[in-house]
């Protein structure tokens, strides 16, 4: 089961680095209930998960991540991350540390996703 976590989340945070947001999208899957800020209700469907990401290759570039798993069962993923990026509009570089709660399917796609994080 760790395999499956860590290999999920390299995809998620890889395809993320090289701005290919629809290789990321491809990471979830179709019904995931998806949280991109913790305290606000989740997405009501993945065309608003796509609006969330497609303009990732237009807003940010010189992305660093790392990442370590800190805690998992057979049915949730608790992921720390780190990630370095310069946003394109203002040329100013963030450094953001996240917390990430995930669960998969059997195929490996995401279908609950939740995020914590924090940006300097």
């Amino acid at each position: 089961m760790l395999e499956k976590y860590r290999n999920w989340t390299k995809e998620f945070m890889e395809s993320w680095k090289e701005l290919d947001w629809k290789r990321t999208l491809e990471t979830l899957d179709k019904n995931v209930e998806y949280y991109e800020n913790p305290i606000d209700k989740p997405c009501d469907n993945f065309d608003q998960v796509t609006n969330l990401w497609n303009i990732v290759a237009d807003n940010q570039k010189d992305i660093s991540y790392k990442f370590k798993i800190i805690a998992f069962n057979e049915d949730l993923c608790i992921i720390n991350w780190q990630m370095t990026r310069t946003m394109t509009s203002t040329n100013i570089k963030q450094e953001i540390d996240g917390i990430f709660q995930i669960s998969l399917n059997e195929d490996g796609k995401c279908t609950y996703f939740k995020q914590w994080r924090f940006t300097r």
